[in-house]
């Protein structure tokens, strides 16, 4: 049914996962599946007992991409997707990279041009080795507006950038990983696991103390180095559990 919601949601042992989930249309991106990302990220961020989130797709697909079919032509003009897809879409990649959790790319399959910009928005990317993604703006005329052009040259520096989005090219999981634009690959019937036990580990350590370093690493790639050394020593944070978990370790 049209009205069947377009991601899937779960929560549990301090992760939540979200997966995106239109399988017959690859989870290709629609505003109405940008609009419930945004609701369900705003809820985790104001749950404490949620501590890593993990973003993937339902099927063969993180997801294909930005729905072309939706696009249809509306104000799809000198190469933008509109307002409808930006707002939301723009408020999806905010929130993954500021919430107070660490946040998960689980690319199990097909990644493409507006999936990878959510992707590459994350804390950590995994990939399946299988995989296949690509920034593909340019064979459609568009141009990256969800923030590709900033995030993709910090992670695989700029000439790497440009040929990738340039060319349009398709690469696997596994050359996703050597360039650096993943954390890392793995066979994709180890994706699950693999994934798993990261989010575990990381659950497992102070939800506060995860918070601050997503606000201090977010700082040190906007800062030079004097100032984020600055911000670093003069920056307090809320973390309630330091005292609980070094009488815990005194104990043993």
């Amino acid at each position: 049914m049209s009205d069947d919601p377009q991601i899937l949601t779960a929560r549990g042992d301090g992760i939540a996962t979200i997966t995106l989930h239109r399988p017959d249309a690859l989870n290709a991106i629609t505003p109405r599946m940008l609009r419930e990302i945004v609701a369900e990220l705003e809820s985790i961020g104001d749950d404490e007992s949620i501590s890593v989130v993990v973003l993937t797709g339902t099927g063969r697909a993180f997801s294909a991409g930005v729905d072309l079919k939706a696009l249809g032509g509306g104000d799809t003009t000198d190469g933008e997707v509109g307002g409808d897809l930006n707002t939301p879409a723009r408020r999806v990649t905010e929130l993954l990279g500021s919430m107070p959790q660490a946040t998960i790319a689980k690319v199990n399959g097909f990644c493409f041009t507006g999936a990878m910009e959510l992707a590459i928005a994350c804390d950590l990317v995994v990939v399946a080795e299988e995989a296949k993604l690509g920034d593909t703006h340019a064979k459609w005329g568009l141009r990256p507006t969800w923030g590709m052009s900033q995030r993709l040259p910090r992670l695989v520096g700029m000439q790497a950038a440009k040929e990738l989005s340039f060319t349009a090219r398709t690469i696997t999981g596994t050359e996703a990983a050597a360039m650096g634009m993943a954390l890392r690959a793995v066979p994709l019937d180890e994706l699950d696991d693999a994934v798993g036990a990261l989010a575990a580990e990381i659950a497992a350590n102070s939800p506060g103390s995860i918070a601050a370093y997503k606000d201090l690493y977010r700082e040190a790639a906007d800062r030079a180095l004097s100032e984020g050394l600055a911000y670093e020593a003069s920056t307090d944070y809320r973390i309630p559990d330091t005292r609980e978990r070094l009488t815990s370790f005194a104990k043993k």
